[in-house]
Order: C-alpha cells, then sequence, then structure tokens
C-alpha cells in the first residue's frame, strides 16, 4: 500500500464514525426496519430474493444488509476496517444475514473465488478507483453467466438526499 491509499485508508476510517453517526446514513432507521436503498436501485435492479449479490465498496454495509433484506444472499466488500468491523456488527445485532469482507477491491480475486447473479456499486465509487479497467476486469470476473452489474453514480458535489421515504 503505498502512502497515497494508507491516507485514504485512515481517512475513510475516521470516517466510519461520523457516517454511523450522521442523520445522512440513518442507521437508527434503519435498525427500525428502514431500506436505506434509493427508488432508483430497487426499480433498476429488481427482485433480488435467493440471488447471489456482491456489493463492491459497500462502506459500512447498509445497503447490502438491505439487499439482503430484500432476499438477496448478499456480501459486502470494503477496504475500511473500520466500515467492515460496523457492518458486521450490525448484521449480528439485527440477525440480517450478510457476509462482509474486508480486503482492498484489487486484491478481491485473490480473496474470493465464486460468481455472483448481480453485482452492485453505488454513489461516490468512480472517483476512488485507481484503475478503472481493472475494476471493470474485476466485475467482469464475479459476474455469473447472465448476472447483471448495476452502477449508478452521481458527481460528488451533488450527493443524493437520503431524505425520500423508504420502506
Amino acid at each position: 500500500m503505498d502512502e497515497h491509499q494508507r491516507a485514504n485508508l485512515a481517512k475513510w476510517n475516521e470516517l466510519v464514525a461520523v457516517h454511523a453517526r450522521s442523520a445522512f446514513y440513518d442507521v437508527d432507521g434503519f435498525r427500525r426496519g428502514c431500506c436505506s436503498l434509493r427508488p432508483l436501485e430497487l426499480e433498476e435492479v429488481g427482485d433480488v430474493a435467493g440471488l447471489r449479490l456482491l456489493h463492491l465498496q459497500c462502506h459500512f454495509g447498509l445497503d447490502t444488509m438491505s439487499w439482503a433484506r430484500l432476499g438477496a444472499e448478499a456480501t459486502g466488500l470494503d477496504f475500511s476496517d473500520t466500515a467492515i468491523e460496523v457492518a458486521r456488527s450490525l448484521s449480528d445485532d439485527l440477525a440480517i444475514p450478510a457476509r462482509f469482507l474486508c480486503t482492498d477491491l484489487y486484491q478481491l480475486p485473490k480473496v474470493l473465488d465464486e460468481t455472483f447473479d448481480v453485482v452492485f456499486t453505488s454513489y461516490g465509487v468512480l472517483c476512488w478507483l485507481r484503475d478503472l479497467e481493472e475494476w471493470a476486469r474485476i466485475v467482469a470476473r464475479f459476474l455469473a453467466p447472465g448476472g447483471r452489474f448495476h452502477l449508478v453514480e452521481l458527481h460528488p458535489s451533488s450527493a443524493p438526499s437520503r431524505t425520500s421515504p423508504r420502506s
């Protein structure tokens, strides 16, 4: 890991606690059963019941766990050990059957040897990628035959509101 990557990881580890307490992520609402996914994601991805879903760059896992609540066999990945600890803790506390892996995205093929019906990633992930072509190869590597990749992204200065109604 180079100096830039170490600094990035340190910052994300620091932000986990801030984000977990923020109204934007609304962990209390999530604990009460709210879904962290937006209508666009739910509509575009569709029914995930019984599907294997890999969530790349999952942060502390609310969306991963929301997919699990909707019936997916969900696996979330993030490079932040602090984020993955929070995700695992929430998953355990809420009895949500989601799996979380802590690894650098580019090391995932060395850590995981399976395929998924859906590979999902969302909001604010592309700007952190150091090798877009390798990222695309990794997405393709983990898609099962006939699987689908779902990416929803935005410009970093126009963060979406999490205030829309959630079920």
